[in-house]
């Protein structure tokens, strides 16, 4: 079938009152973004919802990357006939040729918004149920939950057929949260927090701690194809590599073994943190799942956290490992995290790290190293970059509302 428009309904924004319009806003700009490659759409977003139209772009190429899309509750592939009684029956009856295989049962919905239209939304549900009847005689009508809701809407600019109802996938847009940075390690559990963060309407970075030469090209190429598997729900990602390789040296030659872990993380932390205030982020985001490895039991957790103040969602901290993996599974980034490259948090991991670290030790140890010094350094010697689905810079978002 040759879709002419795709038509959305929206999720959560509906409870949204007076941010509703920033919300849609949003939840447009997001859609742009992921059909980037798609330049002859175009996007009508008004309060109840959004209308794309194709402009003779492919609608089953559009209807995956629509369904990855947070804010999208869900949507409907249509076609556009003239408004012509005539022209409707006959067009649902050529719809139903194709749709209809014998067995299903079906109901019309039709809806007028064009009120100077010659039938209204009763006379048309007869009208063109009767047309269906005339081709197929024996078919089933069903008013709750058809097997086929054939949905006739009569506007301004046309009349528009649809039948199908795909879910999309909810959440709130991607950015309406304001900006989180993502501690994006290149495990399994870090992408699927970034995953659940956007859902909630966060706009993520990820910030990628490098220890060259003891990390790899192919560790920092897994982080980035990572962070494109995430690209999808949003249309583009900021990658941030963080070089870390002397903060690492000096723990592991200043600092007791047991304490190494304890004192990378705090390390990590502060940069992170110094890059979301310069990145004008208002969270810190990361893949935790309490007592999974020694820096994630509780007592490890309230001593690295002591050097912020600044919120840290934890997203899939109270998950247990195969149900991450399920998500990581479903969002396809599993197969890539268990790469093994391995990452700067396994390459100086001690045999027996501190579960239970010591605040006044932690102290004791972290006044023998230059804090500040390193962190400079490594704010200095950033590099960022846009991760997009196919790599390239899109185009500018152009004001379509």
């Amino acid at each position: 079938m040759n879709y002419t428009e795709i038509m959305v309904r929206y999720g959560e924004l509906s409870t949204k009152g007076k941010n509703r319009r920033s919300f849609i806003m949003q939840l447009a700009e997001n859609v742009k973004r992921t059909l980037a490659d798609f330049p002859d759409v175009k996007i009508h977003a008004e309060r109840d919802r959004m209308h794309l139209l194709l402009n003779g772009a492919e609608g089953q190429l559009i209807i995956p990357k629509l369904q990855k899309v947070f804010g999208i509750q869900n949507f409907s592939p249509s076609i556009r006939v003239e408004k012509d009684i005539d022209v409707l029956k006959e067009s649902v009856r050529t719809l139903m040729k194709e749709i209809y295989t014998g067995e299903e049962t079906f109901k019309i919905t039709a809806k007028r918004s064009d009120h100077t239209f010659i039938q209204d939304s009763n006379e048309l549900n007869l009208t063109l149920g009767n047309a269906v009847f005339d081709i197929f005689p024996d078919i089933r009508v069903q008013m709750k939950k058809p097997d086929i809701n054939l949905r006739v809407e009569i506007r301004m600019d046309g009349a528009y057929l649809s039948y199908e109802t795909i879910q999309g996938a909810g959440g709130l847009p991607v950015g309406t949260s304001g900006k989180g940075m993502l501690m994006l390690s290149g495990g399994i559990d870090s992408p699927v927090a970034g995953y659940y963060a956007m859902k909630r309407g966060v706009e993520i970075e990820a910030v990628h701690f490098a220890s060259p030469p003891y990390t790899s090209e192919q560790a920092l190429q897994k982080a980035k194809d990572l962070t494109e598997k995430l690209v999808p729900y949003v249309g583009s990602i900021q990658f941030i590599e963080v070089p870390f390789t002397e903060v690492q040296e000096e723990i592991k030659n200043r600092v007791p073994q047991g304490y190494w872990m304890t004192l990378t993380r705090r390390m990590m932390l502060r940069i992170t943190d110094a890059i979301r205030e310069q990145r004008h982020g208002l969270v810190i985001l990361n893949g935790e799942s309490l007592g999974q490895v020694a820096s994630q039991t509780l007592q490890s957790m309230v001593a690295i956290n002591e050097v912020t103040t600044t919120p840290i969602i934890r997203p899939v901290a109270t998950m247990d490992k195969l149900e991450i993996i399920d998500v990581a599974q479903e969002i396809d980034t599993f197969d890539l995290a268990i790469q093994p490259f391995e990452d700067c948090c396994t390459i100086f991991a001690p045999p027996q790290p501190k579960t239970r670290p010591k605040l006044e030790k932690v102290h004791l140890y972290e006044a023998r190293l230059d804090i500040e010094g390193m962190i400079s350094r490594a704010m200095a010697g950033l590099k960022i970059e846009q991760i997009t689905a196919n790599q390239t810079k899109n185009e500018e978002f152009a004001d379509f509302l």
